[in-house]
């Protein structure tokens, strides 16, 4: 039977901005290989994998090479997708590989629940070297973001201007690079730009799951409860984000339908 397949703009209430993410609605999940197929063939930063349960939903996330513990801008277009076209109402519960994340509409944007990854400073002077030789700069701040390597770079031109080497980054030992810095005035507190060549993505449009280390990483540096980010990459998205008690954190986006389909398998 035909399976409902969806592409959506996360991160962006315009159509083509943002990061795009494929939605596919399963009865039950295919095997890893066949996941992994079908990602390769939609040739997106991620293909989200949803099934229905009892409660709630399981949900998977694919790069075009990988498997991911967690994915915000796919997470919010699955959200999206369920609202929008599928008739579901109410609240959304997802069950993951990062344990169970929700997600709720407030006004025109949809917030996800997902937990906080704190930064802290990075130790290893090898590793300082090769992250420097990737940058092409020296950057104010390295730090470990969890699975990704975090820094932090003078100003929000040098985020912008920045043009790395994605092989020398490819090898580093980390999911991806996150590169930030304060933005320049209102109405964005921060910007950020991340790459991920290990995963077959050099620059991801937008990504949600970066803030959750963007975050406690930039929060008591600017002493405010809730920020606004901007993603500076070609495509560029909004994110907002808010304290959600705990190490928990809401993360606010927007998103829009480009096309809608069926996978014929």
């Amino acid at each position: 039977m035909p399976l409902p397949l969806y592409q959506v703009d996360a991160f962006s209430h315009e159509p083509f901005q943002g990061n795009p993410a494929a939605v596919c609605l399963l009865e039950r999940f295919f095997d890893d290989e066949t996941l992994g197929a079908i990602a390769r063939e939609k040739n997106l930063s991620e293909t989200a994998f949803v099934v229905p349960m009892a409660k709630g939903f399981q949900l998977r996330w694919f790069t075009p090479v990988a498997e991911v513990d967690l994915c915000g801008h796919a997470t919010l277009a699955t959200a999206h997708v369920l609202w929008q076209h599928q008739g579901v109402v109410g609240d959304l519960e997802f069950h993951t590989r990062s344990g169970c994340l929700r997600a709720r509409r407030l006004g025109d944007w949809i917030a996800l629940d997902f937990p906080q990854q704190p930064v802290t400073p990075l130790e290893d002077p090898q590793l300082q070297t090769l992250i420097i030789a990737a940058l092409g700069t020296t950057p104010l701040f390295l730090g470990q973001a969890g699975s990704d390597l975090l820094v932090e770079l003078a100003n929000a031109e040098a985020v912008t201007q920045l043009r790395p080497n994605f092989d020398q980054i490819a090898r580093l030992p980390c999911r991806g690079l996150i590169v930030t810095a304060r933005a320049e005035g209102e109405p964005y507190d921060i910007v950020s730009r991340f790459f991920a060549p290990q995963l077959g993505i050099p620059e991801d449009p937008v990504t949600g799951s970066a803030h959750c280390s963007l975050y406690p990483y930039w929060q008591p540096k600017l002493a405010r409860q809730e920020l606004i980010a901007y993603q500076a990459s070609a495509r560029g998205g909004v994110i907002k984000m808010q304290p959600q008690g705990g190490d928990r954190l809401l993360l606010l986006g927007q998103a829009v339908t480009v096309f809608a389909g069926e996978l014929l398998l």
